[in-house]
């Protein structure tokens, strides 16, 4: 299972996070992922962890203020980068661009979607990985997996109509191992969350709590 970490643009201390990240992937063999601001790339990479980035413009070198250029996040230490968030979402021509930017530069990718329908649309575009994530549910402490199964083991079957060497992942609601667990009964290859880390007093403990059952 992947377990990938977005600290969002939350009040944490992302390499706090990180180190708990990496001392927990080591004790557990789990593989952990940090996702913090652009401006944090570096110093959490510094760590060790995994390091990945919040979103990637499909842009190359040139006139584009502002945008987050792959060549950017790669040499600040990220191994892979989400796109299209729920709270960076993208039309397809640009979830399109920014896979070939993350290419471009040997970052993996996550794209994520809101249903099964979507996932099937994005997977169509070769991502290594999609994540379903039902934006009612984000930050709710309700994961998809409990409110609606159907959502994950539909996401799984569209995802491998499209091609099966994309994986899926299980966001919105995760925080516990249990959630871990279930997302992998309906079929899920890891899971992404925020606030079950970003937010907890203890980020190592809520780290521990979620792997415990693998």
């Amino acid at each position: 299972m992947f377990v990938l970490v977005n600290c969002k643009a939350y009040p944490c201390d992302p390499v706090e996070i990180a180190e708990a990240a990496g001392d927990v992937a080591d004790d557990s063999g789990v593989r952990i992922a940090v996702a913090p601001q652009t401006a944090r790339l570096s110093a959490v990479a510094e760590t060790g962890v995994e390091t990945w980035a919040q979103h990637v413009d499909g842009v190359e070198h040139g006139s584009h203020t502002g945008s987050a250029l792959a060549e950017s996040l790669a040499a600040a230490g990220a191994a892979g980068t989400m796109i299209n968030h729920s709270e960076k979402r993208l039309k397809l021509a640009d979830i399109d661009s920014g896979l070939e930017a993350a290419e471009r530069v040997g970052l993996e990718t996550v794209v994520c979607a809101n249903n099964p329908d979507q996932v099937g649309a994005v997977a169509a575009l070769g991502p290594d990985a999609v994540a379903v994530e039902p934006p009612e549910l984000i930050g709710t402490g309700t994961p998809v997996s409990q409110a609606d199964p159907d959502v994950v083991s539909d996401a799984v079957a569209a995802a491998e109509a499209v091609d099966e060497g994309v994986e899926v992942l299980c966001g919105a609601g995760i925080s516990t191992g249990e959630d871990l667990t279930a997302a992998a009964d309906l079929g899920a290859e890891g899971v992404l969350l925020a606030s079950g880390v970003a937010k907890a007093d203890d980020p190592r403990a809520a780290l521990e709590d979620l792997v415990e059952p693998l």
